[in-house]
This record gives C-alpha cells, structure tokens and sequence, in this order.
C-alpha cells in the first residue's frame, strides 16, 4: 500500500491529519506469513513503535484480506491485537499505554485511538459488524475499561424476529475523557469533550454531555461544568 493511499484511509477511519500525515511509516515484513502481504494486508510501525512477538504472529492465524494496522507506540505490554475479517482498520497513535491490553477489529470495523493514552490495565476495544470505535486525545482509563460497539451474539424480540441490541455500531469519546475503573461504553455512544464517567458505570447508547461527571448503570449526569487533571492535587 503506498504511503499516500495508507495516510489516506487512516484519514477516513477518523484519524486527524496529523497523525496519519507526519509519521514516517515502515512497514513490517519479519514474522508474517506470505498471504499477509499477498491479500494486501499492511502492518506499519512508526519509527520507536513495537509490537511484541505473539501478538505479530497471532495476525496470521487466520487469512484476511485488506487489513491496515497502523502503530506509533510501543506496546511492549499489549495482550492481544486481532483481527476478525477482510477490510479492519486499527490506529494506536503516540503516546498510548495498554497495559494488559487487548484489541479486536472485525470485518469493515475500525479503531482509532489518537494518543496520548494512559489504559491503566486490562482494556479491552472490540469493534465489529462494521462498527467503529474513534477515541480523541487525552484519554485516561483506569483498570478494566470495556469499549465495545456491539453485545457479540443477537438479542430479537421473540414475535416479530426483530434485531433489539446494538449492530455495527458507532462509538465516540472526545478529548480528555475519563473512564473509571470497569467503566462500560457500549453500543452507538459518544463522550464529550473533558467528560468523566464514574466507576462501574454504564453508557450504553447514549450522547454525554461535554465537561459532565455521569455515573450508575445505565449512566446519568450527577455533575456539570467539571473539568480534571491527570495531577493528583489539592
């Protein structure tokens, strides 16, 4: 894949120009079989960047076709990255921290996590059925965050056969968001910029409010007009 047409497509994923446009990306040969590279699958890592072994060899478990994963941080401590089917995008920009960490991108589903990134530990993003996950910069979340645009199996109502949970959906987080810890975001959702969500809190197909504290299950707002600081201060 040239440069320009990889640039191009981490663009329409939800990337900023930025970064996708400055980074100077090498792709990746070494412990990939054959039909990686011949089913027009890139693997691209950002000068510094790196994936540990088994998670580059888990990519090629399974043929795929069209995928583009796009690294600019080192995962040294990323559990899990994989790919469900044909057409996956997967960003990790700058600055991000997956510890324990596992991400899975379906068929036509992207994920983009913009960076900087502090994922305390064991995160899990899962988008599929064509869905999306597109999370801005600035994000902090604690232990056992789970981002996921749909439930995995169909939830019908008996009568009438139709589909009742989320498919393919399309999830958002703003700028400076923070997700407490066993945070649940889930279904077509989006966080507003400098938005908190309590702990053990659930958004499920709902829009957050900008600068607001929600919390409880499902999430409402028990706060406006907040803002917060990485700094742990008086």
């Amino acid at each position: 894949m040239p440069t320009s047409a990889l640039r191009a497509r981490l663009r329409a994923a939800g990337v900023e120009p930025d970064g996708a446009g400055t980074t100077d990306w090498q792709v990746v040969t070494d412990g990939l079989p054959g039909w990686w590279h011949d089913l027009g699958n890139v693997l691209a890592l950002a000068p510094g960047a790196h994936l540990p072994d088994h998670v580059v060899a888990s990519l090629g478990l399974y043929p795929v076709r069209d995928v583009l994963i796009a690294i600019a941080s080192p995962l040294e401590w990323l559990s899990s990255l994989l790919v469900g089917g044909d057409g996956a995008t997967v960003f990790v920009g700058q600055d991000c921290k997956l510890t324990a960490g596992e991400i899975y991108c379906g068929a036509g589903s992207s994920v983009v996590l913009s960076g900087p990134l502090v994922a305390t530990r064991s995160a899990i993003v899962d988008a599929r059925n064509g869905g999306s996950v597109v999370a801005g910069p600035d994000q902090l979340w604690a232990a056992d965050v789970y981002v996921a645009t749909d439930d995995m199996h169909r939830l019908e109502d008996l009568a009438t056969g139709e589909r009742l949970n989320p498919f393919g959906a399309h999830i958002r987080l703003g700028a400076h968001v923070w997700l407490g810890r066993d945070a649940v975001v889930t279904g077509h959702a989006e966080i507003g910029e400098g938005s908190v969500v309590g702990m053990r809190s659930l958004v499920r197909g709902q829009k957050v409010p900008p600068h607001t504290v929600v919390a409880g299950w499902p999430a409402r707002v028990v706060r406006e007009g907040v803002t917060w600081s990485h700094d742990d201060v008086p």
